[in-house]
């Protein structure tokens, strides 16, 4: 149990009914099986009053105020108590900083000529509405000019599809009823679209229809500095259909603010460069405008409160007219698994970001320096003393992904002002949290061990991008699922935050409901589904990709014989021993007494190997191993055994394939003992047969590797081999 879970709390999840991991939204037709209660109740204190008694105990004037709240909730004036100091409002914005007003005070003293820690009210008052939310070059935003008031807050005057978007998704206060539904995770999806340039490929999505039409006048939600800055970049780029583009659609999806899978995007490293830019593109503009976005309303609301005399600010504050805020500052958080990734977009946010607003970027030549290319980890044993150019090269996909930083232990803050950007800001001061599952993972673990260590800055995050999702699947998504349950918790501390100023479904724990999760990757498997499912509980809604799949068997170069066997399993939960079993009872006796041997098995995933591991060895098998986790010297030997054939048998893992791409030599049978979930990996496993007598594999599947399946033979060919009454299908 983490450290924030000890912590009494509402939580939304704890209700939540574990869904179906069979659902995949691939196949929408073929597996449909798959209030606030704060009242003027004196003897129960509402959440507000809880959390200003707890901070209370940590801050002087906060203790005050909740000494001043109890008395005017008794009925009782200031004059029967002793004299309560007048409640002095948190110390106001950086004139030059974008922040969300609840910044810590360590981030205060890491400005230069931007911080504004020593300005008072009356240098706020001697600035004009105009210098703080303008652009330098005097253009302010379309609409900004006035302001009006829904669901208690201020927000600014926008077109009314506009203003859907950021204000009244934040501003929405839900009902006990809404939560009851949302908390249930029953999710219908009612509408169907196509994909802009993905002609088998369409949207489903709850709630009201996207629309489709466009409507440049309105910028699509953008503010307008933003917009038109995309717009010069895409014209220089050499394109003029903006508003048909796929990158204009999927921003309009992401700035409904709804929870989006789209798993079956084109990554850059298979020669998807052009369509995983256009979508890198559009979560980086929606990033950029909820962040400038979040920025304005809470300096307009600054401006404003600093008209008001010392003594008044209090009950101005009390009015909830200013509730702009969360507990801590950071609102977005990028999860990428690499960090070669890692820099190709944050360099992409830095393009984005309009001219007048990074003046100066802070610690630039630190992030290349520490995120630049790095040189591909030499696995292959080279015996003969060859030099690297002389050994065969590796696939292309696989030298663009690994031809740059491969770690996958990083975490990085991002804090944008009025005329920079700095990079390496602390996280408590950062508007844009970039970071690994991993590196994440790790300030999390810190922070249960150490208690002077925290991770609230992960409790106010509102829009959550997980992007290459299939690259993380390669690595460990537990990881993502752990850290997706860490955000939007209750703080431990205050954090500079100004109490009085945080939204109401904040105190109310509801930060969840509000959290737009943006997950995207190549493929879909059961465990992105199921945090899509699970995890995922926007107030907004969903909307999700599905795709017809035509199969990979055309790029098999050989002529191959391949045997699908399908074995029956009850249930999920028991299709990995069902897999096994039918392995040990038809398979394993048809090799055991192979007098040649040569024969490979291909396994998915490490649980898997193990298994196989400990049976083969309970056999007293002769087989050699390469898994991901197997000793490089190991691996060597392994390869020399079996190509000589000295060992009868080799396990291969796919991440093993994943992280090194083998090559290997020998194989005269190959047993697919569970299907790649990378789909471009079964051509060129099958095609290592080269070579090989009887050119035959044996393939073993169940219907709940519909997903995987449907990737490899095609969807059509998928729904008939799991429809079937015949248990073998052969493929040549």
């Amino acid at each position: 149990m983490t450290k924030a879970a000890k912590k009494p709390r509402k939580k939304s999840d704890d209700k939540v009914a574990n869904d179906s991991l069979l659902t995949s939204g691939h196949s929408l037709k073929e597996l449909s099986n798959s209030v606030n209660q704060e009242e003027d109740i004196f003897r129960e204190p509402s959440v507000f009053d809880n959390l200003l008694k707890a901070l209370g105990s940590g801050s002087e004037k906060l203790a005050t105020l909740y000494k001043k709240r109890q008395l005017e909730q008794e009925g009782r004036s200031d004059s029967e108590e002793d004299k309560i100091a007048t409640f002095e409002s948190a110390s106001l914005s950086e004139e030059e900083d974008v922040g969300t007003g609840s910044v810590s005070e360590s981030s205060l003293g890491d400005a230069e000529e931007d911080d504004l820690g020593e300005h008072g009210p009356a240098d706020m008052l001697e600035q004009t509405e105009e210098d703080e939310t303008g652009d330098e070059d005097g253009n302010s935003d379309a609409g900004d000019s006035q302001d009006l008031e829904i669901s208690g807050q201020t927000i600014l005057d926008e077109p009314e599809s506009t203003r859907f978007s950021f204000h009244r998704h934040l501003g929405h206060i839900l009902t006990n009823e809404e939560v009851d539904e949302l908390m249930k995770n029953k999710w219908k999806f009612k509408w169907e679209l196509p994909a802009i340039s993905m002609p088998v490929s369409r949207w489903a999505g709850t709630g009201d229809q996207v629309s489709m039409e466009t409507n440049s006048d309105q910028n699509y939600g953008l503010m307008q500095k933003l917009y038109n800055h995309w717009l010069d970049i895409y014209k220089t780029s050499g394109f003029s259909d903006f508003d048909t583009s796929r990158q204009r659609f999927f921003f309009s999806l992401c700035s409904s603010y709804r929870d989006i899978l789209h798993c079956n995007k084109k990554p850059f490293y298979l020669k998807g460069n052009e369509e995983d830019s256009s979508i890198m593109d559009a979560y980086i503009m929606h990033a950029l405008n909820h962040v400038y976005k979040t920025r304005d309303l809470v300096i307009k609301s600054d401006a404003k409160l600093a008209k008001h005399q010392e003594g008044n600010k209090e009950e101005v504050l009390r009015g909830g007219t200013f509730l702009d805020q969360g507990f801590t500052r950071p609102k977005v958080m990028f999860i990428l698994p690499l960090g070669s990734i890692a820099l190709r977009v944050v360099k992409r946010l830095i393009q984005l970001t309009p001219i007048s607003n990074k003046a100066n970027v802070e610690h630039m030549d630190r992030f290349s320096e520490e995120f630049g290319t790095g040189d591909v980890e030499d696995d292959d044993e080279q015996k003969d003393g060859s030099s690297k150019s002389q050994k065969p090269a590796k696939p292309a996909d696989f030298q663009i992904l690994f031809g740059g930083n491969n770690n996958d232990h990083f975490m990085l803050g991002i804090k944008f002002t009025k005329r920079s950007i700095k990079l390496y800001s602390d996280f408590y001061s950062s508007d844009i949290i970039v970071a690994s599952p991993l590196g994440l993972i790790t300030k999390i673990g810190e922070a249960e061990v150490e208690k002077e260590k925290d991770v609230d800055y992960l409790s106010s995050i509102e829009v959550l991008i997980i992007d290459h999702a299939d690259v993380i699947t390669m690595q460990n998504w537990s990881h993502v699922n752990t850290l997706v349950e860490q955000l939007n918790r209750m703080p431990f501390n205050q954090h500079g935050t100004d109490v009085m100023r945080i939204r109401p479904w904040y105190l109310d724990g509801h930060a969840h409901f509000y959290r737009q999760t943006i997950l995207l990757g190549s493929f879909l498997n059961p465990d992105m589904n199921a945090l899509f499912n699970r995890l995922c509980v926007n107030h907004a809604g969903k909307v999700k990709s599905m795709t017809e799949y035509k199969g990979v068997l055309p790029k098999i170069l050989l002529e191959v014989r391949q045997v699908y066997e399908r074995f029956d399993a009850p249930s999920i939960a028991e299709a990995d021993d069902a897999r096994l079993d039918y392995f040990c009872k038809k398979v394993f006796p048809k090799i055991k007494d192979s007098i040649e041997g040569g024969i490979m098995l291909f396994i998915s995933s490490y649980f898997e190997f193990v298994r196989i591991r400990n049976f083969l060895k309970s056999q007293n098998a002769s087989f050699c191993l390469l898994g991901e986790y197997t000793k490089q010297s190991d691996i060597s030997r392994a390869r020399v055994w079996f190509f000589e054939g000295k060992r009868k048998i080799m396990l291969y893992t796919e991440r093993a394939h994943f992280y090194h791409r083998y090559k290997i030599r020998g194989i005269q049978n190959l047993i697919i003992y569970s299907l790649p979930e990378r789909k471009e990996f079964y051509p060129e496993i099958i095609n290592m047969l080269d070579g090989s007598k009887n050119m035959m594999c044996n393939v073993l599947f169940s219907r709940f590797d519909h997903l995987r399946l449907e990737r490899i033979v095609g969807t059509s060919a998928a729904k008939r081999m799991l429809s079937s009454d015949k248990n073998i299908f052969v493929f040549t």
